[in-house]
């Protein structure tokens, strides 16, 4: 059985890296977009960052234009927008498919850990993005800026929704329990 370390990922430098870079870390990984309206998590994930690097916190920001072509730019243009409007200093990626055939072998990954997100409990998140006209299947991630957590150990044992912001107290939780670990 492969292991999600064995996944090689680009940075948004164009650097190739195996994720085997981040054993023993506690990862959150996000897909990211520069023209959504979830855009603002940025700030509080590097805020998180910041609040939890030293306990063995890594953010890994991947950039993807899948959803309402929300990520239109080149790596240099999301590394600088990054940087200028919300001070990110966790990792950033080169941009990657999230959904269909060509969905990244990382997500592959991560979604068939646990392909059940979870959602806080007054999220209308499914419903508003139905209300635009989006298609919500099955099988897909939902919308940019969902967050996996990955253990220490390279378990995936958390899936979130796009609207759970990072300082939600559910996601605080599990965080606080995969970094306790």
């Amino acid at each position: 059985m492969s292991s999600i370390y064995d996944i090689e990922v680009v940075t948004i430098d164009g650097k190739p890296l195996k994720l085997s870079e981040y054993k023993g870390k506690t990862l959150l990984i996000v897909n990211t977009a520069s023209e959504c309206g979830l855009t603002p998590q940025y700030e509080a994930l590097e805020k998180l960052y910041e609040a939890r690097k030293g306990e063995g916190l890594e953010i890994l920001g991947f950039p993807c234009n899948q959803f309402g072509a929300q990520e239109p730019g080149q790596e240099a243009e999301i590394k600088s927008f990054c940087t200028k409007n919300y001070g990110v200093t966790f990792s950033m990626f080169s941009k990657l498919e999230v959904n269909g055939p060509d969905r990244h072998p990382l997500y592959q990954a991560l979604y068939s850990a646990i392909p059940e997100r979870t959602t806080a409990p007054d999220s209308e998140f499914v419903d508003l993005l139905k209300g635009y006209g989006f298609e919500v299947k099955e099988g897909n991630i939902l919308w940019n800026f969902e967050k996996f957590l990955v253990s220490k150990d390279g378990e995936v044992v958390g899936h979130f929704a796009p609207d759970m912001t990072p300082d939600h107290p559910i996601l605080s939780k599990a965080l606080d329990e995969a970094l306790a670990k």
